[in-house]
């Protein structure tokens, strides 16, 4: 009948053992694990970079755009990108990126603080539960 015996549970006593086909066993097998895949929530995110000295009609365009990607279900890293000696206004990055989550505080909660790492000061954002 080309069927195989497949051992359920070794340690029970007597052994369990079922009469299957094996091969269609782990087709089955395969089969839901790529569902489960398929299922799985998937993180998306979005980045939007800033200059130190950004002024307030960008700041603006990029708030708008950071507000559909959260109202999407994406997360958003803002980042201050400081080239060359613009690094000394370190503080005036820090204060963009802090006046960012306070806008969009009613959308997203803050994940991690303003943090540099080398010439990048970054915070990140995750949209809030809906109701």
């Amino acid at each position: 009948m080309e069927l195989d015996l497949i051992e359920i549970s070794p340690k029970a006593e007597p052994p369990v053992c079922r009469i299957a086909d094996y091969q269609k066993y782990l087709y089955q097998q395969k089969k839901k694990a790529k569902e489960i895949k398929a299922k799985a929530v998937k993180v998306v995110i979005k980045e939007i970079r800033f200059g130190p000295q950004t002024d307030d009609h960008d700041y603006n365009f990029k708030l708008k755009h950071a507000e559909n990607f959260l109202k999407e279900g994406a997360k958003v890293k803002a980042y201050v990108f400081f080239r060359g000696r613009s690094i000394i206004f370190k503080e005036q990055g820090e204060i963009l990126l802090l006046r960012f989550a306070t806008d969009l505080e009613d959308l997203a909660k803050v994940e991690l603080m303003p943090k540099l790492e080398g010439k990048r000061m970054s915070i990140i954002l995750t949209p809030k539960a809906k109701k």
